[in-house]
């Protein structure tokens, strides 16, 4: 029997739009998803912010959840994440609280140093700067939100009395999480505020964590695993061949992006997975297959990290919009439910009525016949 879990579900938006398609069309049609995943019962997005290579097309995660929080009511839409050495960290605290009231609470904030190094160029910061100025902008956003007066002078920012005029809407802060890849700042900066994580299910999920909680008591914090968010990719279709043919339609513009960002992450895909899409995308931990195999594959997972409170599906486009749409209709439909184990109830009901069949059947029958030899007198 499915053990008690309340896992929730996302999706993890980069998100990868080909060079060959209409920006603004695009932008519509991540609108349109965000309202698709509230109408199947998603309780998160996140939207992530970039600024060269040319795919992924959002430079400020912001302005696009300031407008799908007003055409969505119950979904939750976070900037997954804002790239902190790239900001004033005094205008990223004030934005958050302008957004934390204007979506009531919805608005979720996570945390990282910038993921393209591109970016980092084109502005002028070192790669070595980037992880020492998330934390040093990370400290002086988590004092602002706090209420503090905060006094700064930094080598790229500088605060005299600075203080935010808004208090948050959310109590004491809005959702905060930091994005965890190679090395255990993000971790570490979890623990310390006691924020949650952002990780990929594919990497060392329990070592971020192991990370996270042994800042956390250094702090004096405690952490949840409720707070731990999982990104995983999944493709899923009815048949695992139609999940493989679907990928055909844009894996590989993907994966000249990945060759373009990581030459090295490039050549390891290809060479664990040849010219098979499928192969890759299991090569770099994630799935493409049917709804039994992710329901395998979300248990395994959970036995190798233990708990977590949100899986997120990485959306990739990897699909038509179609297929895609699809996929996650099946995510929420028919995987979520099994390995939550929401339907046991129903699952019961069922037994106990068919277990019973004919009793239930040959005393109703008994009722009738008896109705009818009284010739239908009460």
């Amino acid at each position: 029997m499915v053990e008690s879990r309340h896992v929730r579900t996302g999706v993890f938006l980069p998100p990868h739009h080909t060079n060959d398609e209409d920006v603004a069309l695009c932008m519509q049609r991540d609108f349109d998803l965000v309202q698709y995943l509230e109408y199947l019962g998603f309780t998160e997005a996140w939207i992530g912010e970039h600024h060269s290579g040319g795919l992924q097309i959002y430079g400020s995660p912001d302005l696009f959840i300031a407008t799908a929080a007003e055409r969505t009511s119950r979904i939750r839409i976070g900037a997954g994440v804002i790239s902190v050495p790239y900001h004033h960290p005094y205008m990223v605290a004030d934005r958050i609280v302008q957004l934390d009231h204007q979506t009531r609470g919805r608005a979720m904030f996570g945390f990282g140093p910038g993921m393209l190094i591109s970016d980092a160029q084109m502005l002028g910061i070192a790669p070595e700067q980037q992880r020492e100025r998330l934390v040093e902008g990370v400290d002086v956003i988590m004092r602002l939100l706090d209420g503090e007066v905060v006094d700064h002078d930094s080598d790229w920012f500088t605060l005299h009395g600075a203080r935010l005029q808004l208090s948050p809407y959310s109590h004491p802060r809005p959702t905060l999480a930091v994005a965890t890849s190679r090395t255990p700042i993000g971790s570490r900066l979890a623990g310390r505020y006691g924020m949650g994580i952002l990780t990929q299910g594919g990497g060392d999920v329990n070592g971020a964590w192991a990370h996270a909680e042994e800042a956390a008591k250094e702090h004096g914090n405690t952490l949840d695993r409720d707070d731990l968010r999982v990104v995983v990719s999944f493709h899923l279709a009815e048949t695992k061949a139609e999940a493989e043919k679907a990928l055909h339609f844009g894996y590989d513009p993907w994966l000249k992006y990945l060759e373009a960002l990581n030459p090295k992450a490039y050549a390891e895909t290809r060479e664990k997975g040849g010219d098979d899409p499928a192969r890759m995308v299991a090569a770099r931990g994630g799935l493409v297959g049917t709804p039994d195999e992710a329901v395998e594959y979300l248990e395994k997972l959970w036995e190798r990290i233990g708990p977590f409170g949100t899986v997120l599906m990485s959306g990739t486009n990897w699909m038509n919009y179609e297929a895609t749409k699809r996929s996650y209709e099946l995510m929420a439909r028919y995987v979520m439910p099994r390995f939550n184990g929401t339907n046991r109830q129903r699952e019961k009901s069922f037994d106990w009525v068919y277990e019973n069949r004919h009793e239930f059947s040959g005393a109703n029958a008994a009722a009738v016949n008896k109705v009818l030899a009284s010739g239908g007198r009460n």
